[in-house]
């Protein structure tokens, strides 16, 4: 099984290839993730993850194409990124884009918005969304993340403001 950590950073997961612009890094393969194309063979890899890296490329919507490219045939990608209510998410000069429970919709045929606005041949099932999932979290901050796990839309729409959240997390499975 082939599984790659896109912007391993210094935190290569274990039993991923770890991918990263700087030779600094734990890296396996340095690449520069806004360089197209990645230097992976098309339906090569059966899992990718991204911890807090697609906030910072200049093209999501062509990286995630490039996603869909190099991932076997219902192979997954984890997407962890920063809530966009987060304190966190702004305070990173670095930070290009943000995200909310429905930025991922946009490749989900089954979805009204990637149905309304079709900026991309990438199809993805969105399989999970989840709040703070790898974040050590007080107790009062976990009782609204597993609100927020059960019903994201009315957590993003009703309380978000009030209680925001630091990360989310997305599973995608590719069509």
């Amino acid at each position: 099984m082939k599984k790659l950590d896109l912007g391993c950073g210094k935190k290569k997961r274990d039993g991923f290839v770890g991918v990263d612009w700087s030779d600094r890094h734990n890296a396996d393969v340095i690449h520069d993730l806004n360089n197209f194309p990645y230097p992976f063979d098309d339906s090569s890899i059966d899992l990718i993850y991204m911890d807090n890296v697609l906030e910072h490329l200049e093209k999501p919507v062509k990286v995630i194409e490039e996603i869909h490219r190099i991932l076997k045939p219902a192979a997954e990608v984890i997407i962890i990124v920063p809530y966009f209510r987060s304190m966190w998410a702004f305070a990173d000069p670095t930070h290009i884009t943000f995200y909310t429970v429905n930025s991922f919709a946009y490749y989900d045929p089954t979805h009204i918005i990637c149905k309304r606005y079709d900026y991309s041949n990438a199809r993805f099932k969105v399989q999970s969304i989840s709040f703070n999932q790898e974040l050590k979290n007080s107790f009062f901050k976990k009782i609204i993340v597993k609100f927020a796990n059960k019903f994201p839309n009315r957590y993003e729409y009703y309380l978000s403001h009030l209680l925001p959240l630091d990360d989310i997390t997305f599973k995608l499975k590719k069509l």
